[in-house]
């Protein structure tokens, strides 16, 4: 409210401006600007001035209004015109960088915030702006404009969290971990840092810390990261019983992967119960096998089988199978044996494995009818 009302008191200035010059109703304008009509404000003063405007503080108005109405075409057209007039004013440039950001012009925002940089070279602002321009991790720049705002405001939470990352993918864990732990003591109740802080105190082997901090934070609600982070914390510091217990939250929410199906299946071995190990254990497979890779191989097998490589062909079908057993696998087999390979006994096998599979009868049914007539002609006695 407080910063609204200042843009409001700065609007005012501006309107006793324009009424020196130019006959403005100052009443109507400032009730459009406390309603936040700005863009009728904006087309009232753009009709008011006319198309010659060469007065800055006008410039900026007129295209502040736009920017405040979302009309970033408008409001680019009069900030670069205020630009020409004063490029080296820094509202102009923030003003210009913002709107070439919305519009996807990368390139061009960081010329413009890299304009500030000459004028001020400590003003964390556009570092920060210019760190969010480098979308890749790994991007060197990226990381020396998180640097930058870091070292002005170390205590800042977005680029902590932000160049915390980025070192933990560099694997610069200790750095990452008093990047954030530096932010979290000045604000102890961010619960955004704390999550982030998590995994790096576990890479870090800070076990006990994750698990204090983890349990603290899911009364908070329950969070699936941080319900990984505190279960590998415990199964480190072998408390099986408890980690599974959380990992099995996971697959009650439907969040476990291979990793934590993973973790289970060891929490289990530890505790001798080798059943459960073994039913995790294949969970783990199988979540780390895709459920296309059947199809792969039929991909696969059709591109030997094109290429005459009947044995390839043969042998990437069946790995197929190794995978999910597929009608599209056992009737691309049939084929091969019956056309191509000439080994009727197999051909057959494989068409009523393929009728036994239940292919779809509405979008297959041709293959279906296919199918079951060539079982009947290869049942015939050879005459």
């Amino acid at each position: 409210m407080k910063k609204f009302n200042l843009t409001l008191a700065l609007l005012w200035i501006g309107i006793g401006s324009f009424a020196q010059s130019v006959d403005v109703d100052k009443e109507k304008l400032f009730e459009l600007y406390q309603t936040q009509r700005y863009a009728e404000a904006g087309e009232y003063l753009k009709a008011a001035y006319g198309e010659e405007i060469t007065d800055l503080k006008t410039l900026n108005q007129i295209g502040y209004c736009f920017l405040m109405a979302g009309n970033n075409v408008e409001a680019e057209k009069f900030y670069t015109r205020a630009y020409n007039l004063q490029p080296r004013s820094l509202p102009i440039l923030f003003s210009l960088g913002s709107i070439s950001t919305k519009r996807g012009n990368t390139e061009k925002a960081k010329l413009y915030y890299g304009e500030i940089v000459k004028l001020d070279s400590n003003n964390f602002s556009v570092y920060k702006l210019l760190a969010n321009l480098y979308s890749a991790a790994k991007d060197s720049l990226k990381l020396v404009y998180l640097l930058k705002a870091n070292q002005l405001n170390p205590t800042e939470g977005d680029i902590a969290g932000d160049l915390a990352e980025v070192h933990a993918v560099y694997q610069n864990y200790e750095k990452a971990y008093q990047v954030l732990d530096i932010a979290i003591k000045a604000d102890s109740e961010n619960f955004v840092l704390q999550r982030a802080k998590l995994p790096i105190a576990n890479q870090l082997k800070k076990y006990n810390e994750v698990i204090v901090s983890g349990e603290m934070l899911l009364k908070n609600g329950t969070d699936a990261a941080v319900i990984k982070d505190v279960a590998k914390a415990c199964y480190y510091t072998k408390k099986y019983d408890k980690a599974i217990g959380l990992f099995s939250i996971l697959e009650k929410l439907g969040m476990q992967n291979e990793n934590t199906l993973y973790f289970t299946s060891l929490s289990y071995l530890y505790l001798k119960n080798y059943k459960m190990a073994s039913v995790y254990a294949r969970k783990t497979i199988d979540e780390a096998i895709s459920p296309n890779t059947s199809s792969y191989y039929a991909l696969l097998g059709l591109s030997y089988e094109e290429n005459n490589q009947y044995t390839l062909a043969n042998s990437a079908y069946k790995k197929g199978l190794q995978f999910k057993v597929t009608p599209t696998l056992y009737y691309r087999l049939a084929i091969l044996h019956d056309t191509k390979l000439q080994q009727i006994k197999n051909a057959l096998n494989y068409y009523q494995l393929y009728l036994q599979s239940k292919p779809n009868a509405k979008d297959d049914g041709e293959e279906i009818k296919f199918v079951q007539a060539r079982v009947e002609q290869l049942r015939l006695p050879a005459k």
